[in-house]
């Protein structure tokens, strides 16, 4: 199997690429530089995976060329193995060159960055809020498994248990890569507890999924700022609740407004709030821009809005269901638990599809 010329010459390209940004990492400036080596090693973990599944093609290369050899030797004995064996390589080629291809796909800037999530109790009263703590928990379960972590950020309770808010935010390697496509209505069909006919309900919570915004994404004007102060009123106690250590910031032109409560300190606090209101009118931007160029990618996989269903939870029939592209697992149960792989890793391959094809998601 041949790779394409164009594919090949973009692939050596690549190798000479690492070899570069490998010569930059030794150099003493950049070492000091933590924002410019930051960078580097970025767009060199990047160029190195490609780099090292080229090399990989190469060697099944030349190896399927010896089997090729082989194959045309006058011994039958030796020619018959050498056209298993060519065989054998061909496939691995076909399927390494495709791998290189999803590598080469143009990667979304913010894959690699922490996320801030925000989970809402929408339309069903109490059953809604309880739902939205589900929702908390297995996003909790399967960022544990990862070994990422988790800060609270901000609560409001609910009286019959769950949040009618709750935002919190993950960090570690690739968060937002992972977790991108799970924005919008999640909907839940089951016997709430406060049910005593037995009678299924439907409700929804809403879930939002934000990249953390960096110090170099976006300014704000303190003029336009309007920072109060009050009481705690999450779970941290008597000490948090007996000062003022909560902040409530609001961004005046866009109307946005967050809060932090968790921390004892009100600087700690404030400083956590702006990063949330930095992530909020980030977000904002992009969905305008997003909706003026009408991006095929908001259609065909979800817009992200949190009036949209984008997936259902049946309890009764221990399905969950994502719409978007059709996929459904009967175990509900443990998908509660935290195991989203086989759900995300679905999400992200139709996403990846549709690339190839050039129908970008």
């Amino acid at each position: 199997m041949n790779m394409e010329e164009s594919l090949k010459a973009r692939l050596e390209a690549t190798l000479k690429k690492e070899a570069e940004l490998d010569l930059l990492l030794s150099d003493e400036n950049i070492l000091k530089d933590r924002t410019r080596f930051k960078k580097i090693t970025q767009e060199q973990s990047a160029v190195s995976e490609v780099a090292t599944a080229y090399r990989k093609y190469l060697d099944i290369l030349k190896q399927a060329d010896e089997a090729y050899i082989m194959a045309n030797e006058s011994d039958p004995e030796l020619s018959e193995l050498g056209k298993e064996e060519h065989k054998l390589l061909t496939v691995q080629l076909e399927t390494i060159t495709e791998e290189i291809k999803l590598l080469l796909l143009p990667r979304d800037p913010n894959d690699s960055k922490n996320i801030i999530v925000e989970i809402r109790g929408a339309v069903g009263g109490d059953e809604a809020g309880i739902f939205a703590g589900d929702l908390f928990r297995m996003y909790t379960r399967y960022a544990e498994a990862r070994g990422w972590k988790i800060q609270m950020l901000d609560e409001n309770s609910s009286s019959a248990g769950g949040f009618s808010m709750i935002s919190f935010m993950i960090k570690g390697k690739d968060v937002y890569s992972r977790l991108k496509f799970e924005s919008g209505g999640h909907r839940v069909q089951r016997v709430p507890k406060t049910e005593a006919s037995g009678r299924i309900h439907t409700s929804i919570a809403t879930v939002l999924v934000m990249p953390e915004a960096e110090e170099i994404d976006i300014s704000i004007n303190p003029a336009d700022l309007q920072i109060d102060t009050y009481r705690s009123q999450g779970a941290g106690g008597q000490n948090v609740n007996k000062t003022e250590s909560a902040v409530r910031i609001t961004h005046i032109p866009s109307g946005i407004v967050v809060a932090c409560q968790t921390e004892k300190s009100q600087l700690t606090n404030k400083e956590t709030a702006m990063r949330m209101l930095k992530t909020k009118l980030i977000a904002k931007y992009e969905e305008e821009q997003n909706t003026k160029i009408g991006n095929e990618r908001r259609l065909k996989v979800g817009t992200g809005e949190r009036s949209e269903k984008i997936r259902t939870y049946n309890y009764p029939q221990n399905r969950v269901t994502d719409h978007r592209i059709g996929f459904s697992l009967q175990k509900l149960d443990r998908v509660m638990e935290g195991e989203l792989e086989e759900i995300i890793d679905a999400l992200i391959y139709y996403d990846q599809q549709m690339k190839l094809e050039g129908d970008d998601l």
